[in-house]
């Protein structure tokens, strides 16, 4: 079962970070093997958490795959929170998680976690797939954090 951490020092604020990573019908224009992205359903809840029904495409070369994700995301916790649905896969759970750091605000600095574990439920597609989605997910944090300083700017 594939799985992957990493937690990253940016230099823009958790909200800016949250912001970012919460805006997914961006996605294809910079994130690795996302080739399109639909939210087909938003919602509040009475907690204030945001929910999304989303499908992304990926690919790779002839490969071409959409899979559906239930997406909370959880401004007052910094959380994002995705649970797989439907497509390719046996299991997808990915999350975020943003933090402040620096003593003080003006500082604009972060903590961002990313965690994503998940397995193919062909092991035709995972053989294909694994190591090319395991490249990309390594990708993700600076796709992220170039895309931070493209919006945002470079403090």
């Amino acid at each position: 079962m594939p799985r992957y951490r990493t937690i990253r020092r940016v230099h823009h604020s958790a909200a800016d970070m949250f912001a970012l990573v919460a805006d997914c019908e961006a996605y294809p224009q910079f994130l690795p093997l996302c080739t399109a992205l639909r939210v087909r359903r938003r919602e509040t809840r009475e907690d204030g958490v945001e929910m999304l029904l989303a499908e992304m495409e990926i690919g790779y070369k002839a490969i071409r795959e959409r899979f559906t994700t239930r997406v909370a995301l959880d401004a007052a916790r910094s959380e994002i929170l995705v649970e797989y649905v439907d497509g390719p896969f046996r299991h997808l759970r990915n999350r975020w998680r943003f933090r402040d750091i620096g003593e003080q605000a003006a500082t604009k600095r972060s903590e961002v976690e990313f965690f994503i574990d998940y397995e193919f439920r062909s092991r035709t597609l995972g053989a294909l797939m694994g190591a090319v989605f395991d490249d990309a997910f390594r990708k993700f944090a600076d796709a992220f954090e170039a895309r931070a300083d493209k919006v945002y700017g470079r403090s």
